[in-house]
Order: structure tokens, then C-alpha cells, then sequence
């Protein structure tokens, strides 16, 4: 993503032009534009015109709108944006008022304006979105006899490229040479779809998961092939591609190969393990009950206003689907929050909902907290008892 404009004011107001270059963009797009922004950016109309002698003509025509977000739409395979909203600049081709769906687009740039203003946690979102020096994309399979997901697994989310099938027939005693064949066929159609998706020249991990054999006879198969075939750079490249057990070919059970201590050892200096990292530090300190680990909107607030979340260990986590909400005081509390443990010296982490570690949290409720020192009974509510019943004359 290139930042091609930037007008910010002191107090937040102001726009933001973005370029976006490539399909991960889209997603930091995704994350970046909320509902009630103003959107600028290039699109197609169909307009119908009437001549003077009744004749009509329809045409498609570019145009630039702005329109009032009402709505986004995102698919991460495809990477492709849809945002939808009411248009609040006429021209002539458009009425104020009426509805349409931009569809962002790469190598086409847009300009954002947030209605209440640009806060520390969208500004973070620009400035990851435009790093230069971006983690790579670490490609995986799972996989399992006759089935087989292909994923990149990118800084932020893991994407789903493509799923394979095949039929094979299952092992008969005595007659196992119709599933062999079966197998050969389908390592032959994986490797084929693998390599529209994947460069495997490129020295980085390559993933394989499966319960059984069946990702290390894929990967004897890839290296006999690339041998067969004088692939020098596949050949060269094969210590990088990882074996590793997992329960099934389901796209789910990438998550527990994304855990295992093979992988993190091989994706250890990515946001995502370290993300992973915190998940598990925060999990065993959950486990060992010592008033170190808590999570919930509540609890971790009171956590940070006793200062137990800064310096010294302290680590925030925060899904990013906390601040899609639409309500602007309750992405300010969390904008809060955020700020309020970066000032103190501790970590915010704002991880995503599309990855592993994320999906975690969100099932603590979307937040969580490493204390730096131990605190009890913050689940407890706070409010004094009220006296005689409840009943209590109001002052006027």
C-alpha cells in the first residue's frame, strides 16, 4: 500500500488518500474503512440517455463518487472490496442521496475521511498497511487421502486458495495397486494446483499437515518430480518444507498445526507467532489462577486503570473486531484502553480475527490481559450495596 496523500489536522479531521498494490491491501482496507466514513474513489455507472428524438442510449461511464459508508463486503480468497453507501456529492451523472457500491479496486487509489475523526488505532492501521519491509507469506497444506486445503498464511490472516478432491479407492487385502495408483493421481493433481497458487523455488517453509503419511509421501512425491523434471531450485529448496502432524485435512485443524513447536520454531520472528506466543503465555498464567491473567471488557479495564498493564510485562490483547463497532463511544473505549497501556510502558497487541490467536480471544470475548503483577477479585462488582430495600428518596 502506498500513502499518497495525507491531511490530517491536530484534532483528527481530515483525509487520507491510499494506493493499494497488492491483495493484502484489500485487507488493511477492510480494517481501516468503518460505517459513516466518507469514501472517495473511481467507479463504473451504466447511465441511460434520451435523445431529443426520443431515441435512448445506455453507456458505461467513470466517475468519481463520494459516498456516505452504509456497508462493506470483503472476500479475503479474492481480495476483492465491495463498499456500499448513499452518494453526498452530486455531478452529472449522480443525485445526492442515492445508493451505490464502490468497488475498490488495486493500482486505483481512494481517499477516506472518518466521520469523527482519525484516532492512534486507525493511524496504526496506515502505518502497518504502508511498511515496506512486510513479513512474507508462508504457504501451508493440510491435508488427508483423496483431500487437501492450500493456505497462505500472511501477516494478518490465513487465506484459503483453493481445496483439492480427489477419489480414491480404498486399500483391499491383497489388492492395494488401484489405491496407489489413486494416491500418485492425487499428489499429481495437488502439486499441479500448488503451483498456480505457490512459488516452491522461493526459500521460505512450506507447510504439510496430515494425520498419517500422506504429507510426507506429498512431499517425497514434489521432490522426486522436481528431480525427475531438473527443478534445481525446488531441489535446493526442500529442507524447507516442514512435515507435521495434524488430526485431518480440514481447514480447522490448520490451527493446531500453526501451534506446534516445529512451526513456531520456523515462524518464530512473524507477527503471527509472537501473537501466538502471547496467546499461550496468557493461557498458561489463565491456568495457573495467580491473579496474573484475566480477561472480559470489565475486568481488564479495571486492570489498566490500577496500572497493572505497563511496564514491566504488561500485555494488552485486543481483537480487531472490537473497533468495527458502529457505535463511536465504544470504539472510543477501547481506543482508550489502547492508548492509555502504550503510555504506561506496557504492550497492545491488536490481533486479528482471521488468524488463529485471534479467534482465541475472541472466545475470552474479544480482550484479555498479562498483568505485571498480580491483582484478585476484579470480576467483582463494584457498587455499594443499597441500603433499606433499594428504597431511597431522589433529591430534586
Amino acid at each position: 500500500m502506498q500513502l499518497k496523500k495525507q491531511n490530517i489536522e491536530r484534532d483528527g479531521s481530515g483525509t487520507i488518500t491510499l494506493f493499494p498494490e497488492e491483495p493484502e491491501d484489500m485487507w488493511h482496507a477492510y480494517n481501516l474503512i468503518a460505517v459513516n466514513d466518507l469514501l472517495r474513489a473511481s467507479a463504473v455507472r451504466r447511465v441511460t440517455t434520451e435523445s431529443s428524438t426520443g431515441s435512448t442510449k445506455s453507456e458505461r461511464v467513470h466517475v468519481i463518487l463520494t459516498i456516505r459508508v452504509t456497508g462493506l463486503d470483503f472476500d479475503p480468497q479474492a481480495g476483492q472490496l465491495h463498499v456500499s453507501g448513499k452518494v453526498t456529492e452530486q455531478n452529472k451523472w449522480v443525485t445526492v442521496g442515492s445508493f451505490h457500491t464502490l468497488d475498490l479496486e488495486l493500482r486505483r487509489d481512494f481517499t477516506l475521511e472518518k466521520k469523527d475523526g482519525w484516532d492512534s488505532v486507525a493511524l496504526d492501521v496506515v502505518r502497518e498497511a504502508i511498511k515496506q519491509d512486510k513479513e512474507g507469506v508462508v504457504p501451508a497444506v493440510v491435508m488427508q487421502e483423496g483431500m487437501a486445503n492450500i493456505c497462505l498464511i500472511t501477516e494478518h490472516q490465513t487465506i484459503l486458495k483453493q481445496r483439492v478432491e480427489t477419489g480414491i479407492p480404498k486399500k483391499r487385502s491383497g489388492r492395494s495397486a488401484d489405491h496407489d495408483k489413486g494416491m500418485v493421481k492425487f499428489y499429481e493433481v495437488l502439486l499441479e494446483t500448488l503451483k498456480r497458487h505457490v512459488d516452491l523455488s522461493l526459500p521460505r517453509p512450506l507447510l504439510l499437515a496430515s494425520p498419517g503419511f500422506t504429507a510426507a509421501g506429498f512431499k517425497k512425491y514434489i521432490v522426486d518430480e522436481a528431480t525427475r523434471k531438473g527443478e534445481k531450485t525446488i531441489m535446493l529448496n526442500r529442507n524447507n518444507f516442514l512435515v507435521v502432524h495434524s488430526s485431518s485435512g480440514h481447514l480447522h485443524s490448520l490451527n493446531e498445526v500453526l501451534k506446534s513447536s516445529e512451526v513456531l520454531s520456523q515462524l518464530k520472528d512473524t507477527k503471527y507467532a509472537r501473537e501466538t506466543r502471547f496467546m499461550d503465555e496468557f493461557m498458561t498464567l489463565l491456568r495457573l489462577d495467580d491473579g496474573r491473567a484475566w480477561y472480559g471488557p470489565m475486568e481488564v479495564e479495571k486492570a489498566v486503570e490500577k496500572s497493572a498493564v505497563g511496564r514491566g510485562g504488561g500485555v494488552l490483547l485486543i481483537n480487531n473486531s472490537l473497533f468495527r463497532s458502529q457505535e463511536i463511544g465504544v470504539r472510543k473505549r477501547w481506543v482508550a484502553l489502547v492508548d492509555k497501556v502504550k503510555e504506561e510502558g506496557g504492550e497492545a497487541r491488536i490481533l486479528s480475527a482471521d488468524h488463529e490467536s485471534g479467534k482465541r480471544l475472541e472466545g475470552l470475548g474479544g480482550i484479555a490481559a498479562i498483568l505485571t503483577f498480580p491483582l484478585e477479585d476484579l470480576d467483582e462488582d463494584d457498587e455499594e450495596p443499597v441500603e433499606n430495600g433499594g428504597n431511597q428518596e431522589t433529591p430534586i
